[in-house]
């Protein structure tokens, strides 16, 4: 059905839906593709706990910046 709707059209229209579909499939498609997240600094501060609450925590970095 498609294909017979995209061969009824002039050629550089047909064109235009192909860029039209590829720009769906590049705003729309499966998030599979996108890269993840990596976060190797998650957890870093944890031996710190028992120490400190993270709000004094984030006054030290205050400081330290």
């Amino acid at each position: 059905m498609l294909s017979e709707k995209l061969n009824e059209l002039p050629p550089e229209l047909q064109q235009e839906a192909l860029d039209f579909i590829e720009f769906l499939s590049q705003k729309y498609g499966k998030a599979e593709t996108k890269v993840p997240l990596e976060l190797p600094w998650a957890g870093a501060l944890s031996g710190l706990k028992d120490q400190f609450t993270s709000v004094e925590l984030q006054h030290k970095a205050t400081g330290w910046r």
